[in-house]
């Protein structure tokens, strides 16, 4: 099963990625300090959280962008 994670980390997560896409990789802690630059987060927890969801989406969507290469190549 997967992780569940609250919408306060989804959706500040996708609000940054939208706001700030070229910011952000898939490397964790290169994503762990973007995010601490970029708000206040009252928490270690929170922002490691937000961080985490970023590197997520990140990594699934150079995968995405993978397939469709792999698939035009076709």
């Amino acid at each position: 099963m997967g992780k569940v994670r609250i919408n306060v980390v989804k959706r500040t997560a996708r609000k940054l990625l939208q706001m700030y896409p070229d910011l952000f990789t898939r490397d964790f802690e290169h994503n762990k300090k973007v995010v601490s630059q970029l708000i206040e987060v009252n928490s270690k927890k929170l922002r490691n959280q937000i961080a985490g969801y970023i590197t997520h989406l990140k990594k699934v969507e150079e995968r995405r962008q993978k397939v469709e290469l792999r698939e035009e190549y076709l």
